[in-house]
C-alpha cells in the first residue's frame, strides 16, 4: 500500500468534498479556489463605489495648475484662512493697542496682559522668520556674520527702540533707505603685510587675547592712524557708527587671529533685510519686545 504522503504532488488525489483547485502547487500543498466571503466582497466593492463619489464631490484629480474642485467646492485652504481670519478678528483690539502704546510702556509692570501677547506673538514671528539666521534659540551662528542676541553687546544699541529700528529696516540693505548702515574699509591694499600683521595682534591685546608683545607694540600706532576713527582711541567702538567694541570677548565673525586678519584685510558687509513689507506694525513690535526680554536687551 502506498502512502499519499509520499507520492509526487501531481499524483495526489483529493478527498471526496474538497473544493476545486487553482491548479497551484507548492511542496506538495495544492491551492483549493475557496470563493472570497461575501461580506468582504461587498466591503470591497464599497470602497470602490466611495472613492468614486469622493473624487466627485471632492477636489480630487490633478490638473495642470490646479485639481478638480468637485461638486461640494470643498478647500481646506478656505477652511484654514476662514479660522485665521476668525482670530485675526478676535486679536484685533489687542493688536491695535500693540500698534498705538509707547514701545517702553510694554512691560509685564504696566501692561501685563499686553506684554504676555507681545511676548508669545514674537516668540512665534521670530521661530517663523528669524531663527533661520540667528538660530532657534537667538544665540546667532557663532563666527558666520549672525548675532547672538542673548549678550549684551548690541552695534547700533539694545533698548526697545533701537531693536524696533533695526527689526524694520535692517542693516547695510538696497530695498530700505533707512536701513542702518557702516563699512568698513579693506585694509589689503592700504597696509602692508607688516602693518595687518601688528595691528591684528594688538586688537588681541586689549581685547585680553594671548598677543605678540612686540608686534602689538607697533600695531598701537597702526590702529590709532587707521582704526580709532571708528572704534575709537580706547577700542570700545562707537554705536552710532556700528563699530563694534573690540576690547570685549564677543565677535561676530571670529577673534583669532585668522579670523581678525581676514576682516582687517577685507572687512565684513553683513546685511538684514528689511522686515516691514513681510510683517505688519504689530508683529515687528512683538518681535522686538521679544528680542528685548531674552536677556540681553538694555
Amino acid at each position: 500500500m502506498t502512502d499519499d504522503k509520499n507520492k509526487h504532488p501531481d499524483e495526489q488525489i483529493l478527498q471526496e468534498g474538497d473544493p476545486d483547485t487553482t491548479g497551484h502547487v507548492w511542496d506538495g500543498i495544492k491551492e483549493f479556489n475557496n470563493p472570497l466571503p461575501r461580506w468582504w466582497l461587498w466591503t470591497f466593492y464599497g470602497t470602490i463605489a466611495w472613492g468614486l463619489l469622493y473624487t466627485i464631490l471632492y477636489p480630487a484629480w490633478p490638473l495642470i495648475n490646479s485639481a478638480t474642485p468637485g461638486l461640494l467646492g470643498y478647500s481646506t485652504r478656505a477652511n484654514v484662512a476662514e479660522d485665521i481670519a476668525e482670530f485675526d478678528s478676535m486679536n484685533a483690539p489687542i493688536r491695535a493697542q500693540i500698534e498705538e502704546v509707547e514701545l517702553a510702556a510694554i512691560n509685564a509692570t504696566d501692561n501685563p496682559d499686553l506684554y504676555s501677547y507681545a511676548i508669545q506673538g514674537g516668540a512665534a514671528t521670530f521661530a517663523t522668520w528669524c531663527s533661520q539666521c540667528h538660530g532657534s534659540g537667538a544665540a546667532g551662528v557663532q563666527a558666520s556674520g549672525y548675532p547672538n542676541l542673548l549678550d549684551d553687546d548690541w552695534l547700533w544699541g539694545g533698548t526697545i527702540e533701537d531693536i524696533h529700528y533695526t527689526v524694520s529696516h535692517g542693516i547695510r540693505n538696497e530695498d530700505d533707505l533707512d536701513a542702518r548702515y557702516s563699512e568698513m574699509t579693506a585694509f589689503d591694499e592700504i597696509l602692508t603685510d607688516e602693518e595687518i600683521a601688528s595691528v591684528v595682534q594688538y586688537v588681541r591685546n586689549i581685547s585680553n587675547q594671548e598677543a605678540d608683545a612686540t608686534l602689538a607694540a607697533a600695531g598701537e600706532s597702526v590702529y590709532l592712524d587707521n582704526c580709532a576713527a571708528c572704534h575709537l582711541d580706547d577700542g570700545s567702538g562707537d554705536r552710532f557708527l556700528g563699530a563694534p567694541n573690540l576690547t570685549d570677548a564677543i565677535w561676530l565673525y571670529g577673534g583669532s587671529e585668522e579670523a581678525i586678519e581676514h576682516t582687517v584685510r577685507f572687512s565684513r558687509f553683513g546685511v538684514m533685510p528689511p522686515w516691514t513689507e513681510r510683517l505688519s506694525e504689530a508683529e515687528i513690535r512683538s518681535v522686538a519686545v521679544y528680542v528685548h526680554s531674552l536677556g540681553g536687551g538694555e
